[in-house]
């Protein structure tokens, strides 16, 4: 082979950043993997506008097929986003023999399974360390790096938005809706941020890496998701005074009775790596037998990060191309027979904070409703006296079951003396 032919599939933030990478490194990743690695076409629905980038005459197209369909092709890089149609587009270049390059961890996680196997039925491969950590080199760390040790736990914090909106509360001090015009004024939230606020954006990530960690297909239905939107000021100040931190955390554990996989707001300890993690940074924690905890960290998202993955897998893809083999992921991995613990199942400490009305008994009534239900109370904090009014009474437990949690919520939050919904926190991480 003279050359490594690349098509680029979506002109967008990315998709900028990739040509202007590929543009300007050329010669130097002729240099790296020995033979020339070409951008040849990009294609996008909009061909007018000026992105200040400066494309050979009919570099630029707007139909997908004369990138899909060209057999001097080799790399199909696709960067539009969404289900569809990028699978149908994905599909289609790994039938026709062309290895594939994506950020797309929406569509990753849920049709990854099917697109990983039809890529090894035509023995070709998909790279996509865009997906996950943006910068960060988390998947190949885990393939590569890490491919000697047992991964017992992931803890991340792999969402820049909802990252940013915490850090912000926290520091100054701000309410929820504050925080998230911050963002949006910055440019780290969408104007419609409900993908990232909700979770959805964190789980689509850490089911990617629980299922490259476990070697068994994690599916999105088993993950228990919950976002930030109901994040109060009063739990940041109360999390603060017990050396706390809340963060989104994406978490994975492989226990003996189960796999744990889950996207909620946790509280940590403030003298844990990930609670210094602030503003729009992505972090990933990993645990492994052998290794013992090793920390990634980087920007997670952005025109030029995101770029500089996207392009270290089209280098990865051009050094298969040239050795004559491929790498289809996860269907080398042994099959795992643990199944994803229900969320009920799993164990952990908990913050609650009740609003009741201030009358002797209150505590004791609540305290006997968490020992019925085997939940042992390590600590309470009530500091405002305001007789016959609702006051606040923060109580932190040892461990306990989840589904022994919520029920003792349930039957709380239904005893006269309390005037609002109980909010509930897990506290652990790493």
């Amino acid at each position: 082979m003279k050359k490594i032919n690349v098509g680029i599939i979506g002109f967008g933030t990315v998709g900028k950043g990739v040509v202007k990478n590929l543009l300007k490194n050329s010669a130097a990743f002729s240099k790296k993997i020995g033979i020339s690695v070409k951008l040849v076409k990009v294609a996008d629905k909009n061909i007018k506008s000026n992105r200040g980038i400066k494309l050979a005459k009919g570099m630029l197209v707007s139909n997908p097929d004369l990138i899909l369909e060209d057999d001097s092709i080799d790399i199909v890089v696709e960067l539009i986003g969404g289900i569809h149609p990028a699978k149908e587009f994905i599909k289609k270049a790994l039938s026709k023999g062309k290895r594939v390059v994506t950020a797309n961890k929406a569509l990753l996680a849920e049709h990854g399974k099917e697109l990983f196997e039809h890529a090894a039925k035509n023995n070709s491969e998909i790279f996509f360390e865009a997906s996950v950590g943006g910068g960060i080199p988390v998947l190949k760390g885990l393939r590569e790096g890490l491919a000697a040790n047992k991964i017992y736990s992931i803890h991340a914090i792999i969402n820049g938005t909802t990252n940013y909106i915490l850090s912000r509360m926290r520091d100054e001090g701000i309410s929820y809706r504050e925080a998230l015009k911050a963002a949006q004024k910055e440019g780290y939230a969408e104007a419609n941020p409900k993908l990232d606020v909700r979770g959805m954006d964190s789980a689509h990530k850490i089911a990617l890496l629980a299922s490259l960690a476990s070697g068994k297909w994690i599916d999105l239905k088993d993950i228990y998701v919950k976002g930030i939107e109901n994040v109060e000021q009063i739990d940041i100040d109360y999390a603060r005074e017990l050396g706390l931190v809340i963060k989104l955390l994406a978490v994975y554990k492989e226990k003996q009775d189960g796999i744990e996989v889950s996207v909620t707001p946790v509280m940590v300890k403030e003298k844990s790596m990930l609670a210094a993690v602030s503003a729009a940074y992505n972090a990933v924690l990993v645990e492994g037998d052998f290794v013992g905890n090793i920390l990634y960290y980087g920007l997670g998202a952005g025109e030029k990060p995101t770029a500089s993955a996207v392009v270290s897998d089209i280098l990865d893809i051009s050094r298969n191309i040239l050795s004559g083999k491929s790498k289809p992921f996860i269907l080398d991995f042994p099959n795992s027979r643990k199944k994803v613990k229900p969320m009920g199942k799993i164990r952990s400490q908990y913050y609650f904070r009740f609003r009741v009305i201030d009358k002797p008994g209150v505590l004791s009534k609540i305290a006997g409703v968490l020992g019925k239900n085997q939940i042992s109370i390590s600590s309470v904090i009530q500091k405002e006296r305001n007789k016959g009014s609702a006051v606040p009474i923060v109580v932190m437990t040892h461990k306990a079951c989840e589904k022994d949690v919520q029920k003792a919520v349930k039957l709380i939050d239904n005893l006269g003396m309390v005037k609002a919904k109980t909010v509930v926190y897990r506290v652990g991480g790493r």
